[in-house]
């Protein structure tokens, strides 16, 4: 549903969707859809395109809306490598278009500026594309591959999406904190233009990758979840009694350990620590770690 509680439906016309908010332009291009479609509706465009409709819809909603959250129903109809597709292409065009735009206004607002200030915005400029780049190179090189083998039914035993979800950082921050700093410290001097047309990338940018993570947090990762889950044949009941493996996992929790390093003090995968903790859950009830560590204490588990 859209902000204004319309929905979005596969027959609506394509060219009415795209007239509802520019941004959804930028969604067109990066799950493989193109201009020039005519009086065509959404599912006709997408079908030619060979896109999945309901992926498209979805990632149309979570652009009109940040409150958008699809219930799981929703989620199944979606098609992964599509929003791995469209993930992909984000990345090309936020370092290849985006970043580098942003870069080239940078510096022309700096001509003015002296040296000290010159050498503060380059250098807190450079931290952060490089922060991006590294965001990006783990979901290239680690998460992707993961899922596509996961759909593949090739599934290495080392990696969970929980991994991912455990250390996902939000990467428009520092975008805010570049905005304040040209706001408020620049010189007087550097021309005005320059910085309205600076903060308007910014801001376009750091909206961008809002909804990029929101994409993640929302589609990616419970969809994975989700399939985790199916993929899971130690399925337990609430209520069941811990194994001591459970137990063992239960005390790293406890400690404040994480996935990893719990992995690495029992000699199993992560995966594995993943799974066990998601039983713990269903069989306590209990999901966060300082409910979790209160239940330790409490049964005299830890």
């Amino acid at each position: 549903m859209t902000t204004n509680g319309e929905i979005l439906t596969p027959g609506m016309k394509m060219a009415d969707l795209m007239n509802r908010d520019f941004s959804l332009s930028g969604v067109l291009e990066r799950v493989g859809l193109s201009f020039g479609f005519g009086d065509e509706t959404v599912d006709e465009v997408c079908s030619q395109a060979g896109v999945n409709t309901a992926t498209f819809l979805l990632i149309c909603n979570v652009y009109l809306s940040d409150d958008y959250a699809p219930s799981q129903e929703v989620l199944d109809h979606v098609d992964l490598r599509d929003v791995i597709r469209y993930l992909r292409l984000s990345h090309t065009y936020y370092e290849k278009t985006a970043v580098k735009s942003l870069s080239e206004t940078l510096d022309a607002l700096m001509l003015p500026c002296g040296d000290t200030h010159k050498m503060i915005f380059s250098r807190f400029f450079s931290d952060y594309t490089l922060e991006l780049s590294k965001h990006f190179e783990y979901e290239e090189t680690v998460v992707f591959p993961y899922v596509e083998a996961m759909l593949d039914q090739d599934v290495k035993d080392d990696f969970s999406i929980g991994e991912y979800e455990q250390h996902h950082s939000d990467v428009q921050e520092k975008l805010d904190d570049l905005k304040k700093l040209i706001m408020t410290y620049l010189p007087r001097e550097c021309d005005q233009q320059t910085i309205h047309a600076a903060l308007a990338e910014i801001f376009m940018l750091e909206t961008d990758l809002r909804k990029h993570t929101i994409i993640e947090d929302r589609i990616l990762i419970p969809a994975v979840n989700h399939l985790e889950d199916v993929d899971d044949t130690d399925a337990v009941a609430p209520g069941d009694r811990l194994s001591a493996r459970e137990i063992e996992i239960l005390s790293g929790v406890a400690q404040g350990l994480l996935n990893k390093e719990i992995a690495a003090k029992l000699n199993i995968s992560i995966h594995t620590v993943i799974t066990h903790r998601k039983n713990i859950a269903r069989k306590t009830g209990i999901k966060t770690i300082a409910g979790l560590t209160a239940y330790a204490i409490l049964n005299n588990l830890f």
